[in-house]
């Protein structure tokens, strides 16, 4: 079931994401996990983390299997940091942790710590790290994100303070699979007007410093696991920002590609696409593409930016960067990418500032999101006020 159509009248759209947005909140609140434990978790500190965080997890109702099934919710994978062993899921809806402990103490717990996510298949790592302070957690994202949770000698007040960062996040939905129709009309399949300062807007981006180059994933994994990072996180690299810019009929919107230089935008279908739709039932973008080309999948945060779009007619264009900037508002947990638990957090920021067509919202140790009436009034009001370095909490 789609819920909302294009067409909707902004006051009924409103009111209907309002109550959906509720609804949802209850139940993803609620959610009892399947929690399966694999890897080495042999180890002094790796027995007391995987025993404390049970603890909880018990005490919350969820239930531990024996072995893992092809419909588990969360793994948690111990991992040798010499040795990342991933565990490859059978399931999108399977939420991958890995657990590693760190030999010493480090000064870049993010550049140690990414490989390790990356190579173990994982939607998030949790990075065991010594300091003069005493034991750290750190909770390394796919986004980069890096933030930690120190232990001040109490288990539990440390354990349930991992809890309540880790349950949201395995909890949430990814809405990034794409379903492409060879429909987009000729007289788009060069662009138009709209593709053409989407171009421009990749390009000043490029200029700002603010495009870092796609990761390299072929350097950190085999082929095989390459194609499986692919079909999970519905990506085709990890490249930061994204673009997009309503289409002057209002019947969708354009949207930067994943996994693109965002600087060379240039092929309709391929670096550039058309967003129809979503369908949350079926967790997929509707995305229209020419017959003649071999589409890419469209950002992960198509849903983000759908919703937005849908509550807020106007609303013209909306940037993502990996940057921050000063005094604005900002979602409360770092849910993964194209996850409609992010997407909803985001729109309901959106909603409550005082004007929702020019707006900035921080995303919680992750980035910006940034609407306007137009992709050229964005970049005139960011311009000079850009923080490259994302803040994390």
């Amino acid at each position: 079931m789609e819920i909302l159509g294009w067409w909707a009248l902004p006051t009924l759209r409103g009111s209907l994401s309002w109550l959906i947005s509720g609804l949802s909140k209850m139940d993803t609140d609620e959610a009892k996990l399947s929690v399966v434990v694999v890897g080495e978790s042999q180890g002094r500190l790796r027995r007391w983390f995987l025993n404390g965080l049970k603890r909880v997890m018990i005490r919350r109702g969820h239930q531990f299997l024996e072995s893992a099934t092809p419909d588990v919710q969360l793994v948690l994978n111990f991992i040798q940091t010499h040795r990342p062993r991933p565990f490859r899921r059978r399931s999108k809806g399977t939420f991958v942790v890995s657990v590693a402990e760190a030999m010493h103490r480090t000064e870049n717990v993010l550049k140690e710590g990414y490989p390790l996510l990356v190579q173990a298949l994982s939607n998030l790592l949790v990075y065991l790290v010594p300091s003069s302070q005493g034991l750290l957690a750190h909770f390394i994202t796919l986004e980069q994100g890096c933030y930690g949770i120190p232990y001040e000698g109490d288990d539990q007040s440390f354990f349930e303070k991992v809890y309540e960062r880790l349950a949201p996040l395995a909890t949430s939905q990814l809405i990034i699979d794409n379903e492409f129709t060879p429909d987009l009309p000729p007289e788009y399949w060069q662009g138009d007007a709209v593709t053409e300062q989407i171009r421009i807007a990749g390009e000043k981006l490029d200029q700002m410093g603010l495009l870092p180059a796609p990761f390299p994933l072929q350097e950190l994994v085999s082929e095989r696991d390459l194609r499986h990072i692919k079909l999970l996180y519905g990506i085709g690299g990890l490249s930061y920002g994204n673009i997009s810019a309503r289409a002057p009929r209002r019947d969708g919107f354009w949207m930067s590609a994943s996994g693109v230089d965002k600087s060379k935008l240039v092929e309709i279908g391929r670096d550039i696409l058309f967003v129809r739709g979503y369908d949350l039932h079926r967790r997929l973008i509707k995305v229209s593409v020419p017959p003649h080309v071999q589409p890419r999948r469209v950002s992960v945060d198509a849903i983000e930016h759908a919703l937005i779009y849908e509550e807020h007619p106007e609303v013209g264009a909306i940037v993502h960067i990996h940057a921050w900037m000063e005094g604005v508002p900002s979602t409360q947990m770092n849910y993964p990418c194209g996850t409609y638990e992010l997407a909803r957090e985001v729109s309901a920021l959106v909603r409550q500032a005082p004007d929702p067509s020019q707006t900035v919202v921080g995303l919680l140790n992750h980035g910006l999101t940034i609407t306007g009436t137009s992709l050229e009034n964005i970049f005139e009001r960011i311009e000079g006020k850009v923080i490259p370095q994302v803040r994390m909490v």
